[in-house]
C-alpha cells in the first residue's frame, strides 16, 4: 500500500490539498490472509474463484484470457518464489512461447501458465496433484488472478500446449540460446544417462539396470547434456536404450555440430591437425578405440577414464601440478603423462593422478592441445553432472510421470531378441554351475596318500563330478550353439505379440523437463549472486529454497508503476543480509511483470 511515497500497511487513507483545503480520499487496505480466506471460500464459482463476470465470459467464448491484476495483499504464502520471476525470464521461460505454443480462448493466459510451472518447480511442489492441498486463491494472488486453475484444468492446458512436438521445438530453441550466451562452456560438455524407474503397469517396458538401486527394474534413459558446473543444455529420452555411444553418434554429435558456438573454420582445421571443435566427456561405458577414432576424425576431442588400465606406473613420473577446479580453487596433483595406442587402433593421451596411497586414476584423452592440467580438471569436473541429476531427483522430481499415456514404438525400432536374452541368461546360468563343479573336481584331488578304505569313497566322488562335468560342458555347448544360431536384435515388428510394449508418451515430459531445467538454471544464477555476500556459500540454495516458500506482501501501486514483493523475514540476521543484497541485484534489472505495466521492486520487511 502506497501513500505519497511511504509505504504503510496499516494506513488507510492518503491526504491529498487542494486549494487549501485538506481532503482525505478513503483506500482501501491491503487484504489480510484471514479476509481473502473468508472470500475465496464463499466464491460463487468454486474456492477462490471471484472473478464472478470475466470467468462468465470466458465461459461462453466472449473473453480471449484475463489481464493479470494485483491487489494489495498481504501475508501471503509463497510469495517469496516472485524473487525468482527475473531470473526465470533471463533463462527464457517465456522466450517464444507465443511463437510455439496457442491455446484455444478462454480464462488463462499462456504466460499465466508458464509463470505457474516455473513457480511449482522452485516451490518444491513435485507433481500437479499437489496443487489439490495448496490454497488456488493465495497463489492466484502472486500471478495476478483469483485463482490458479484447477488439477484437472492445468493438466488439459499442459496437454494443449504439448501437442505437434512444440515442446521439443521450444527446448531445442532454448538450448541453442543458452549456448550462445555461455560459448566458453559449450565447448565441453558432459553426457551421461539417467535411468528413470517406471512402476505402473501401462506397458512392459524393457528393464535396464539402475545403479542406485543395484537392480534391473523396467524403465527407460535420459540422456542428459550438460555445461561444466553442472547446468543443463538439453535431454534426449529413449524408450528402447542402444547405448551411450550408439545415442552419442546417432543423436547428440549431429545435433552438437549445428548448435556450438565458435567452432574453428575449415581453414583452421586445415592448418592445424590438432585443433578439435568441442570436447565429449562422459564415464567409461563410452570406452571404445573405434568411436574414438571416428570423433578424431571429425575433430571432437573425447575425454574419458580407462576403462582397462594396464599396471600402475613408476613412481619417478610423477611431478607435482597446480591444477584449477572448475569450482575455482587451485590443488596439487601428482600428476604423469604417455601416449597410448588406444586398442591398437588410434593414438591417445594417457594421464595418470595417483593419490597418497598411491593408487592411479587414468584418463583417456583425445584433446591434443590443452595441457594436462586442463585436461585433469575437466574430467574431475563431471562431478557436477552427477550432483545435478542427485539434486534434480531430490527438489525437481525429475522422474515422476507428467502424462500416463501410451504411444506406439515405430516398427523398425531394433531392440534385444527376447528368445537371444533367455538362451544367453541360460548359457551364464549352465557356465556358473560348470565352473563351480570344476572348483570341488580340484579341490578333492589328491594330497598325499589316502587311507585304503577311503579310496574308494574317493573314486566315486571322483567319478561322479567327472560325469556331471562331461554333462554341463556338453549342456554349455548346446546352448552356445543354439545362441549363436538366433538373432541377437530384431525389430519390433519381429517380436512375439506378448513380448510387444509400448512407450511412455514425451510430449508432456518435455514441456515438464524443459520448465524444470529453466527453473534450475534460474536457482543457479540466484545462487552464484548470493554466494558473493554468504560467508557460507555452499548454503546458498538453502537460503533461496527458504526464499521461496516465505510469506510476503504483495502490493501494487497504479499510479507509480510499481509492484513491490515485500519478503518476510527468515531465520536469522545474516539470512536478512544477504536478502537485503539480492533486493538491490534485482531491483537493478528493472523487470516488469509479463502482461502489466508494473516494475517489481524487492524489499525486505525491517
Amino acid at each position: 500500500y502506497v501513500t505519497k511515497g511511504r509505504k504503510s500497511r496499516s494506513s488507510a487513507c492518503s491526504v491529498k490539498k487542494k486549494d487549501g483545503v485538506v481532503n482525505k480520499e478513503i483506500l482501501s487496505p491491503p487484504s489480510t490472509k484471514s479476509n481473502r480466506s473468508i472470500e475465496d471460500g464463499s466464491a460463487p464459482m468454486g474456492m477462490g474463484a471471484t472473478n464472478t463476470l470475466e470467468r462468465m465470459a470466458a465461459s461462453v467464448g466472449q473473453l480471449n484470457a484475463v489481464e493479470p491484476s494485483f491487489v494489495a495483499s498481504v501475508d501471503v504464502p509463497n510469495a517469496g518464489v516472485l524473487f525468482a520471476l527475473p531470473a526465470l525470464l533471463v533463462s527464457g521461460l517465456l522466450r517464444r512461447t507465443e511463437e510455439y505454443f496457442q491455446l484455444p480462448r478462454g480464462y488463462y493466459r499462456i504466460d499465466s501458465i508458464f509463470l505457474l510451472l516455473g513457480f511449482m518447480a522452485l516451490s518444491r511442489i513435485k507433481k500437479v496433484e499437489d496443487l489439490r492441498y495448496c490454497p488456488p486463491g493465495e497463489w492466484g494472488k502472486m500471478l495476478g488472478l483469483d485463482r490458479i486453475p484447477e488439477v484437472k484444468t492445468l493438466r488439459e492446458k499442459i496437454g494443449l500446449l504439448a501437442n505437434n512436438d512444440k515442446p521439443s521445438q521450444w527446448a531445442s530453441t532454448l538450448s541453442s540460446e543458452w549456448m550462445e550466451s555461455d560459448p566458453e562452456n559449450a565447448a565441453i560438455l558432459y553426457i551421461d544417462g539417467h535411468v528413470r524407474v517406471y512402476s505402473g503397469d501401462q506397458t512392459k517396458l524393457p528393464k535396464h539396470y539402475v545403479a542406485r538401486q543395484k537392480l534391473c527394474l523396467r524403465a527407460t534413459v535420459d540422456y542428459w547434456v550438460n555445461a561444466m558446473d553442472g547446468q543443463p543444455f538439453f535431454l534426449i529420452n529413449k524408450e528402447v536404450d542402444p547405448g551411450l555411444l550408439k545415442v552419442l553418434e546417432d543423436e547428440i554429435v549431429p545435433r552438437l555440430e549445428g548448435m556450438v558456438p565458435n567452432q574453428p573454420s575449415q581453414e583452421r582445421q586445415a592448418s592445424d591437425p590438432h585443433l578439435h571443435r568441442f570436447t565429449l566427456i562422459f564415464d567409461r561405458e563410452g570406452y571404445s578405440p573405434d568411436f574414438f577414432l571416428r570423433m578424431r576424425d571429425k575433430r571432437i576431442a573425447c575425454l574419458t577414464y580407462h576403462k582397462y588400465p594396464a599396471e600402475k606406473w613408476s613412481e619417478i613420473e610423477f611431478a607435482s601440478h597446480q591444477v584449477k577446479l572448475a569450482s575455482g580453487n587451485d590443488v596439487e596433483m601428482k600428476m604423469a603423462e604417455r601416449g597410448t595406442f588406444m586398442g591398437k587402433k588410434v593414438w591417445v593421451r594417457e594421464i595418470r593422478k595417483q593419490t597418497q596411497s598411491g593408487h592411479q586414476t587414468a584418463i583417456l584423452s583425445t584433446d591434443y592441445r590443452s595441457d594436462l592440467t586442463v585436461v585433469s580438471a575437466a574430467m574431475f569436473a563431471r562431478w557436477s553432472q552427477e550432483n545435478f541429476l542427485k539434486y534434480m531427483r531430490q527438489h525437481y522430481n525429475i522422474d515422476r510421470l507428467i502424462d500416463y499415456s501410451v504411444e506406439e514404438i515405430p516398427e523398425t525400432t531394433v531392440v534385444v531378441n527376447p528368445q537371444y536374452r533367455s538362451l544367453d541368461t541360460d548359457v551364464r546360468k549352465k557356465v556358473s554351475i560348470l565352473n563351480r563343479c570344476r572348483a570341488k573336481f580340484c579341490s578333492i584331488a589328491l594330497t598325499g596318500e589316502i587311507e585304503p578304505k577311503k579310496v574308494e569313497e574317493y573314486q566315486q566322488k571322483n567319478g561322479e563330478l567327472q560325469e556331471e562335468i562331461s554333462h554341463l560342458e556338453r549342456e554349455v555347448d548346446k546352448l552356445k550353439q543354439e545362441r549363436k544360431a538366433t538373432k541377437k536384435h530384431i525389430t519390433i515388428a519381429e517380436l512375439p505379440e506378448n513380448e510387444r510394449f509400448s512407450r511412455l508418451s514425451t510430449k508432456s515430459k518435455y514441456l515438464i523437463d524443459t520448465i524444470k531445467m529453466i527453473a534450475y538454471r534460474a536457482e543457479t544464477a540466484m545462487s552464484n549472486l548470493l554466494r558473493e555476500r554468504m560467508s557460507h556459500p555452499d548454503e546458498a540454495r538453502s537460503l533461496l529454497r527458504a526464499i521461496y516458500n516465505a510469506e510476503g506482501d504483495i502490493l501494487p501501486d497504479q499510479e507509480a508503476g510499481t509492484l513491490t514483493i515485500r519478503l518476510h523475514q527468515l531465520a536469522n540476521h545474516m539470512s536478512s543480509e544477504s536478502i537485503r543484497y539480492l533486493c538491490e541485484e534485482l531491483n537493478s534489472t528493472e523487470t516488469v511483470f509479463p502482461g502489466t505495466n508494473l516494475r517489481l521492486v524487492y524489499e525486505l520487511v525491517s
